[in-house]
Formats: structure tokens, sequence, C-alpha cells
């Protein structure tokens, strides 16, 4: 496991915000894992960022079927 710190999570922030062009991107570190953080848009939770063991970010985003418009079901 590979521990998020607090200087990392503003550098991330910064990082989609700029990149996404949008500042409602914000970074919470989580309670319980130090390996991640929580991403949201516009207070909404969208995903998580984590650490790998070479020191490179992953970002995982679920994308439910219920939220693409047109979901079938």
């Amino acid at each position: 496991m590979i521990e998020i710190k607090p200087e990392e999570v503003s550098r991330l922030q910064s990082y989609m915000q700029t990149t996404f062009k949008n500042t409602g991107f914000a970074l919470k570190m989580r309670e319980k894992a130090v390996d991640s953080v929580e991403v949201l848009l516009d207070g909404e939770f969208i995903g998580l960022i984590y650490k790998d063991e070479d020191g490179d970010y992953n970002f995982d985003m679920a994308i439910l079927e219920i939220d693409i418009p047109g979901a079938i079901g």
C-alpha cells in the first residue's frame, strides 16, 4: 500500500482542475484508506485516485448504467 500524503492531494487537485478546465474538482482524503483519495465533481463523488508502486497515480471512475442518458432497463 502506497500512502498519498496531503501535499500530493493538493497537487493532484490542481492537476485535475487544470487538465479538465473545471474548478469543481475536489479531492478528499479517505478516513480508513491511505492509498487513495476520493474525487468529487461539484460535490458529487465520481471516483478514486490510487497511487501505485511506481509513484504514479490511477484515476478510477465507475459509470452506472442508470446515470447514462437513455439508460436501458
